[in-house]
């Protein structure tokens, strides 16, 4: 490992209370410690329609008898949505957001529908202005939607650093089409949420899961539209389970809190992990 690259590094550790933290979470957690020399924990909690609070707890009481303290108080999403909301109205007044009034049905209708090999681009031209505007009247809830195009013509060419590899990779949109940077529910999205905070705890190094490495591009996007630092993003191995699927509280992978109560010990779990990852 370049200790020098890491010496000084920021990491995260943001998992969502949205049930028990498993061994795959248990690895995020040890690889952000590892590369930060500690973590700063952050709830996502802006979920208001998924979170517990009992599962908050259960996430301290996890980190806790892993062994891996963080720095600072814990964050929490949920008290950070005036600074969401300012995000996104800076991107409205930019004109590079519009609002998608379609159902869930009539979404999955346009997303189902052949585009060749990109993503779907422009929902705001599948409703005539006419219905758009009645969806309005009527108080329809909007997503707000990014206009990628758009936006990559106001930024120029971006790039993020993969510190996994040593190498500058150029953001790439052509699988997302115009992402959702608002949910009409909770008035903000992952993509929107995670660029903002990453800029308020100060974070130099990204670490995830390989599964979120797609997203880094639309991130890098909205982190130069907006004028926020981009930092280093380090993508790491999945954690599997006995059938070679990666764990996910959706599929009731074993929960560290289970594994703790049979008789699990951190020494015996560390033994199932991957090896800790090294920044390049």
């Amino acid at each position: 490992m370049n200790t020098e690259n890491t010496a000084h590094q920021v990491t995260r550790f943001a998992p969502s209370p949205t049930g028990e933290l498993h061994l795959g979470h248990a690895y995020s957690a040890m690889v952000a410690h590892h590369l930060g020399n500690g973590y700063v924990l952050r709830i996502d909690d802006i979920d208001h329609t998924r979170c517990r609070d009992h599962f908050t707890t259960g996430i301290l009481e996890d980190l806790c008898w892993l062994g891996l303290p963080w720095t600072g108080d814990p964050v929490f999403q949920s008290q950070r949505r005036d600074a969401y909301a300012d995000a996104l109205a800076r991107l409205q007044k930019m004109e590079l957001v519009y609002p998608c009034y379609l159902s869930r049905k009539e979404l999955s209708a346009v997303l189902s529908a052949p585009h060749g090999s990109t993503a779907p681009h422009a929902t705001d031209m599948v409703l005539p202005a006419v219905e758009m505007a009645r969806r309005a009247a009527d108080g329809s809830g909007a997503a707000w939607r990014l206009r990628t195009d758009a936006a990559l013509a106001h930024t120029g060419p971006l790039h993020w650093f993969d510190a996994r590899t040593g190498q500058m990779v150029p953001v790439d949109l052509s699988a997302h089409g115009d992402v959702v940077v608002a949910r009409r529910d909770i008035g903000t999205s992952y993509h929107l949420s995670v660029v903002i905070d990453d800029a308020l705890d100060g974070v130099t190094l990204v670490t995830r899961g390989a599964d979120l490495a797609d997203s880094t591009h639309v991130h890098r996007l909205l982190q130069g539209l907006l004028d926020l630092p981009g930092p280093a993003y380090l993508h790491h191995d999945l954690v599997s389970g006995d059938t070679g699927k990666r764990l996910a509280k959706r599929d009731h992978a074993t929960s560290l809190a289970s594994l703790r109560a049979h008789g699990m010990t951190v020494d015996n779990l560390v033994a199932q992990m991957p090896p800790l990852p090294s920044f390049r």
